[in-house]
């Protein structure tokens, strides 16, 4: 791909550090975050005040803007780095003919709340933007890790692989592996459902189970994501093609989710386990945990589709219906094999 602009939309964790493994690899980037401070913070310290802020940038190599449509214009591919719940307000921000010339990569890994359709459904219905104008970020890879440069694999997946492989090549360094596939709709499902079983990981641990139950929760968790997906490919007749569920964008993402201390998902589900109110865990967590909005949307989309998703079901009654954590767990420890 010739040189190209990239607009970064999004301040957090994932975005700050995506943003570094761009400017390492000398990428023209504007960066749009709604705070103020924060740019402000960042023209003056060279660091996000808020999220990954051992990571210092160089301002020669990034433009900052409050402005959404001014770092949209100036730019040919936007990089959506912001958590779904906020998603919807974001784009609609945008002016619907530029957004239509653009190319859309998506680091989200979450589906949009109140549609229950994924990323590129959402923009080809508010922009219409085509399905090879698209790539999407997923596979096992906590934001500390990459920002502290330790080795990981990204998967960038596209309809059209020649924008796979593009995309691939403007993050890839020595500690940042790219992998290339065009199954869009897998990646982005397994990306979802993996958020939900690490969020129900932590509240296993908050209920204090060890170490061997985990290890049967999580194959329990991968073979219903499996169920899940062969039910959804066969009643949106969309994902007719083979999938390979051990790779890292599937199996991978999942065990680092649901192991890591980095996971946020986990230590929302672990407050949950100790005793919080899911109120009371938003609060102290201070992010977003994209599993608590996915758990409704996936448990919403299952009522048409009708997979078979126990563990899925009472994650979904714990943070929706408010029923106890505990017999939430006592139900799944009846269900895994």
């Amino acid at each position: 791909m010739n040189a190209k602009k990239i607009a970064v939309i999004g301040n957090g964790s994932f975005a700050t550090a995506l943003v570094k493994v761009l400017t390492d690899n000398h990428q023209s980037i504007i960066w749009w975050m709604r705070s103020v401070e924060a740019k402000e913070h960042i023209v003056l310290h060279h660091h996000n005040p808020h999220y990954l802020s051992q990571v210092y940038f160089h301002s020669k190599d990034i433009l900052l803007s409050n402005n959404i449509n001014e770092a949209i214009d100036q730019a040919d591919i936007i990089l959506l780095a912001v958590p779904s719940a906020f998603l919807i307000d974001v784009l609609q921000q945008i002016n619907p003919i530029v957004a239509k010339t653009k190319i859309f990569v998506s680091a989200i890994k979450g589906i949009v709340p109140g549609h229950n359709v994924l990323i590129n459904e959402y923009l080809q219905s508010l922009f219409g933007t085509a399905g090879d104008c698209y790539c999407c970020i997923t596979g096992p890879c906590h934001a500390e890790e990459i920002a502290a440069e330790k080795l990981s694999y990204l998967t960038f997946s596209s309809e059209n692989l020649d924008l796979a492989n593009s995309i691939a090549d403007l993050f890839a360094t020595k500690y940042l592996r790219t992998i290339k596939s065009a199954d869009v709709y897998g990646v982005q499902f397994a990306a979802i459902l993996k958020n939900i079983y690490a969020l129900g990981a932590g509240i296993a641990h908050g209920l204090d189970y060890g170490d061997n139950f985990l290890s049967v929760y999580n194959t329990n968790c991968f073979a219903e994501m499996k169920e899940f997906m062969t039910t959804i490919a066969e009643h949106r007749q969309q994902l007719n093609t083979p999938h390979h569920y051990i790779t890292s964008a599937y199996l991978g993402d999942l065990l680092v989710t649901s192991y890591s201390l980095h996971s946020r998902n986990r230590r929302f589900g672990n407050m949950i386990g100790k005793g919080y109110s899911v109120n009371a865990a938003k609060l102290e967590l201070n992010m977003v945990a994209e599993g608590y909005y996915a758990a409704k949307c996936i448990f919403e989309i299952n009522e048409t589709i009708h997979a078979h998703t126990p563990i899925i079901n009472e994650i979904y009654d714990v943070l929706w219906k408010n029923k106890s954590a505990k017999h939430a767990f006592k139900n799944i420890e009846e269900v895994l094999e």
